[in-house]
């Protein structure tokens, strides 16, 4: 399928005000980039409405509580880790995502705001994601109220979401991964299929990789960054989402074909004519819009399947 027209003109008009590629741009400069993308573009009146989002702390980390409107009794627990490269993205880039999520499933969702290259590389953000998920797993009563705890997370979040539910799969009992990373050393079809001309591109993704690996030198294959070659057996059921104009479409296509290769239930999807970065991509894109509550549908059915 061809690229959605207005994703073209959206990667056209983002290429223009970055004025150079995020590789060649400081840690500060790329993540106020993301912010003034996703952050500052949004008006007061396309904020989608909850019953409400809270700040908090969860074992030292920041996190944001978005409960539903209008949902009476226990409801599923989400923990949600944003995307960003591990290096940028915080609450606010990725508010306007969870708000989606917390509409169309009604479960509360706890966003978490993990520590970020190059200030903290690599396992850092790992060791927060599991530890995050551990706390609210002891304190479901006081956040969801049900028994049901699920993880999510889209690009890098999706890499940590799927490395918690590795790490605590008799805790987690769904998860939603969306255009994950999930082999960070490997190289697949898509790198060379889409590296450039999609905003996240070949090069961006070898900059990542070294501002994330800026410590600790990583061995291939270590399912601490590479949730693909962990150990998939009893893993939670996942709903996987990829985008067909993504460096990283392959190897999330790859972890879901593992995933039920282990014998686990995966619901993958290809969203066709769709880029990196699509859930947030709905002002801009009808297309993006539809894929987007596609997603969250998906996922919300899940989670009450795993609720019976």
């Amino acid at each position: 399928m061809a690229l959605d027209p207005d994703l073209a003109a959206f990667i056209g008009e983002v290429e223009r005000q970055r004025g150079r590629p995020v590789e060649e741009q400081s840690v500060a400069e790329a993540r106020a980039g993301m912010r003034a993308l996703r952050v500052d573009s949004v008006r007061p009146e396309d904020v989608v409405p909850v019953g409400a989002a809270t700040d908090d702390v969860v074992d030292d980390l920041p996190v944001r509580v978005y409960r539903p409107a209008g949902v009476d009794g226990p409801v599923p627990t989400v923990v949600y880790f944003h995307g960003g490269g591990w290096f940028r993205g915080d609450l606010d880039t990725h508010d306007q995502v969870v708000r989606r999520l917390v509409r169309d499933t009604g479960a509360v969702h706890v966003s978490v705001d993990y520590r970020l290259a190059p200030e903290h590389p690599w396992p850092a953000a790992t060791h927060d994601a599991v530890r995050a998920v551990e706390r609210v797993a002891d304190r479901l009563a006081s956040y969801g109220g049900s028994h049901v705890l699920a993880v999510a997370g889209d690009s890098a979040g999706g890499n940590l979401a799927a490395i918690a539910a590795q790490a605590l799969r008799e805790r987690v009992h769904a998860q939603l991964l969306v255009y994950p990373a999930t082999d960070l050393l490997g190289r697949h079809a898509s790198y060379d299929e889409f590296a450039t001309g999609y905003l996240l591109t070949l090069s961006m993704t070898d900059h990542i990789n070294r501002l994330y690996f800026s410590g600790e030198a990583p061995a291939p294959g270590d399912p601490r960054h590479s949730p693909l070659h962990g150990d998939l057996a009893g893993l939670p059921p996942a709903v996987v989402a990829t985008a067909e104009f993504d460096v990283l479409r392959d190897e999330g296509e790859a972890y879901a074909a593992a995933l039920g290769a282990a014998g686990g239930r995966v619901d993958a999807a290809r969203y066709d004519g769709m880029i990196h970065g699509f859930l947030d991509q709905g002002h801009v894109s009808a297309a993006a819009a539809a894929a987007t509550l596609d997603v969250n549908r998906r996922f919300a059915r899940l989670l009450r399947d795993v609720a019976r």
